[in-house]
């Protein structure tokens, strides 16, 4: 018997499914890691970046194994904790659960604070308060589930487009403020960009191509 033949015997083994679950959400976290930042790094170095093309590229591949495996990281603690959750309590798993686990993940694995975490953390605690805001009865699409999953289609709904606007108009209105008021509170990723979208574009400027190319 060929050792691919073992792994796939071995998969299909109920006794082990839940506990490879935990391997596969490693293994998803990491190529969604790694293809989101490295196209990411990639544009901003492109864009932005100074200095020789040699550091560039290391600065992109090390940018994008820290990502990917930050997510395979947190997936593993994320579902290893759901997992021992459900195994004491009888096989049943409990709404608080995935809070905890979310909590115990997020601190371990993107509890240290770099650049990487920080724009990881501060995009999902974006999600999450947007997540406050008041839905419409719109579907925006039907996202399938497994069988065994609490509901096999699940109806993903649109935000309410006045409630949306109130969210966009006081979230943006807050951030503009501290950026004016309040700089050094501000994400240093975050505050570079809009450092040279709203601050270096004041003043006279060189329209000339020569002067483009050297910024």
């Amino acid at each position: 018997m060929t050792t691919a033949s073992r792994w796939y015997r071995l998969s299909q083994n109920p006794a082990f499914v839940e506990c490879l679950a935990i391997l596969h959400g490693a293994r998803n976290g990491f190529l969604y890691g790694a293809k989101v930042r490295f196209a990411h790094a990639l544009v901003m170095s492109i864009l932005f970046g100074k200095g020789r093309y040699q550091d560039r590229m290391r600065g992109i591949l090390r940018a994008t194994w820290q990502h990917a495996t930050g997510l395979a990281k947190v997936a593993i603690v994320y579902k290893s904790v759901l997992l021992l959750f459900k195994k004491a309590n009888g096989g049943k798993q409990r709404s608080i659960d995935s809070f905890i686990a979310g909590l115990v993940g997020g601190y371990l694995v993107f509890g240290e604070k770099n650049g990487i975490n920080e724009q990881i953390v501060l995009y999902g605690a974006g999600r999450a308060l947007a997540t406050l805001v008041p839905r419409t009865t719109t579907v925006l699409h039907s996202n399938k589930r497994p069988s065994s999953a609490p509901s096999s289609a699940v109806q993903l709904l649109s935000p309410d487009p006045f409630y949306f606007s109130l969210f966009s108009a006081l979230a943006w209105g807050s951030i503009m403020w501290s950026f004016e008021n309040r700089p050094h509170v501000i994400q240093p990723g975050m505050f570079n960009s809009m450092t040279e979208i709203y601050h270096d574009s004041n003043g006279l400027i060189d329209w000339r191509w020569s002067s483009w190319r050297a910024s």
